[in-house]
């Protein structure tokens, strides 16, 4: 039997990738988005392997219960939607960026994760992925509120699993580092030029790097759960501490 994945975010960047590398392994697809030419394209680009497409804003409720809440026998949730948006200090930010952070990388994680999660809970099935960042456990300055709801990600993943002990539904946090995509494009809100400063200079990691890391953590043998798996390309690490020195 086929196995199914259900892909958030699917036009663009990891959910893009994850979709091209789970319909060459013989996966169908269920792929949402919020751009229904580009979901199209690649409906056409991946055939058969797509069962359905749905224009979704997983910002929107009831859209999401409408057209996920009666769907039955997804195996892997792919909770991929999301983003940043600016760098401003948390005083200067535009605070409809911050909601908007807010209302994707978090409402929209919870109501998908709730609309599929009783049918795997039913069928004593299933494996929900979670595309955290690892900003959220390491902060940077400017990172403010997409840092919070991405340690959101990693505390609900965490809960989610505690639900679920005496179940077989596993649960997994993948955390990115710095990896080359739209991501950029989209935090500076379509400025190409400052988004590849953003990786001048380094091999970044690559969106088929995150869909080659899903693909294997959904293939672990039935009783192994892997609760995080964070990942930075060599080009990155950890600074030392901050230190603000006054002049005398």
């Amino acid at each position: 039997m086929k196995k199914t994945i259900l892909i958030t975010g699917a036009t663009s960047g990891f959910g893009k990738a994850c979709a091209e590398h789970f319909a060459v392994q013989g996966w169908q697809l269920i792929l949402t988005g919020r751009r229904t030419g580009r979901l199209e394209q690649l409906q056409q680009q991946l055939g058969e392997a797509v069962l359905t497409t749905m224009t979704l804003d997983v910002r929107d409720r009831e859209q999401v219960f409408a057209k996920l809440g009666s769907l039955t026998d997804v195996d892997v949730l792919l909770n991929n939607a999301g983003l940043a948006l600016g760098l401003e200090p948390s005083w200067a930010v535009d605070i409809d960026d911050w909601e908007t952070m807010v209302d994707t990388n978090i409402k929209g994680l919870m109501y998908c994760t709730r609309a599929l999660l009783p049918q795997m809970v039913s069928r004593d099935s299933g494996h929900i992925v979670n595309i955290g960042s690892t900003a959220g456990s390491w902060p940077y300055p400017g990172g403010n509120v997409y840092g919070g709801t991405k340690a959101f990600v990693k505390q609900f993943s965490r809960n989610l699993r505690s639900d679920l002990l005496g179940s077989k539904v596993r649960v997994t946090n993948v955390a990115p580092g710095m990896a080359e995509s739209e991501f950029s494009n989209v935090r500076f809100k379509g400025d190409i030029e400052q988004a590849a400063k953003v990786y001048q200079g380094t091999e970044a990691l690559r969106p088929e790097d995150i869909a080659e890391t899903v693909f294997w953590i959904v293939n672990r043998p039935a009783h192994v759960n892997i609760n995080v798996i964070e990942m930075m390309p060599v080009d990155q690490a950890w600074g030392p501490f901050a230190i603000h020195r006054h002049d005398k």
